[in-house]
């Protein structure tokens, strides 16, 4: 039985300062939880409507009503359990060849897409604006349906980042390079901009190479591609070529 201080507590991890001050985040749904003991991801504990057929040994499975289920849930339509999670911060990390970089991505859906992308490419890493959503808000975890589990997320100063790194800064722009024609770095940080606003002056000062996505519809009309959607028609590209 869950009691009313868990409840709130739970409930209050859909916000990052709540997040950051239980040290908490929490991953729904059994095919995206049993991601986990694959992964460095530390799990606390598991809340299930059905513990017995659940499968996890050495950690606490407590089982619930799926009226409870409902009260801690974030999603509409809740599935059979919750695992609540320890955050990983890990201030150090080691530049791999190949990253995407992300300058103030606001959509949590985005994101996930995002991590997904780079799991389904072998990308191990991306890093972030300070201001980018947090990797670990409900959205982003489901969105990215297990894939968060394999890909290091990385929160940074970019500016300080991308003046130091010894890969090639590629960013988006639609005055860039036909994608198409593009030869891509042997080591190289794929940037993406904010939704709206696309790259920052600052970050698009750093960039070294401007590459961009060319439209071949009748009417020529589209302003432009949603974020994910361009990172993915640019990374089957790199890696075709890659390949």
């Amino acid at each position: 039985m869950l009691t009313a201080h868990t409840i709130k507590i739970l409930q209050s991890l859909d916000k990052k300062k709540f997040r950051q001050k239980y040290n908490l985040f929490l991953v729904e749904g059994n095919k995206i939880i049993s991601e986990l003991p694959k992964s460095n991801i530390k799990i606390k504990e598991i809340y299930s409507t059905d513990a017995k057929n659940l499968g996890f040994t050495g950690t606490p499975v407590i089982e619930i009503t799926e009226h409870e289920l409902k009260k801690i849930s974030f999603l509409q339509h809740p599935k059979d359990s919750i695992a609540v999670c320890e955050l990983q911060v890990d201030p150090n990390f080691k530049e791999r060849d190949i990253q995407l970089v992300l300058d103030g991505i606001q959509d949590p859906g985005n994101l996930g897409t995002i991590i997904r992308l780079a799991d389904w490419f072998g990308i191990e890493q991306i890093i972030c604006s300070e201001d980018t959503v947090d990797c670990y808000n409900p959205k982003v975890i489901q969105a990215s349906m297990g894939s968060f589990t394999r890909v290091n997320m990385v929160y940074c100063n970019l500016v300080d980042y991308l003046s130091e790194t010894k890969n090639s800064n590629v960013g988006t722009d639609m005055d860039g390079e036909n994608i198409y024609q593009f030869e891509k770095p042997k080591k190289l940080n794929l940037i993406m901009g904010n939704e709206g606003k696309g790259l920052r002056n600052e970050t698009e000062q750093l960039l070294h190479k401007k590459i961009s996505i060319p439209r071949f519809g009748r009417s020529q009309s589209t302003e432009s591609l949603n974020v994910s959607m361009a990172a993915g028609i640019i990374l089957g590209q790199f890696f075709n070529k890659y390949n």
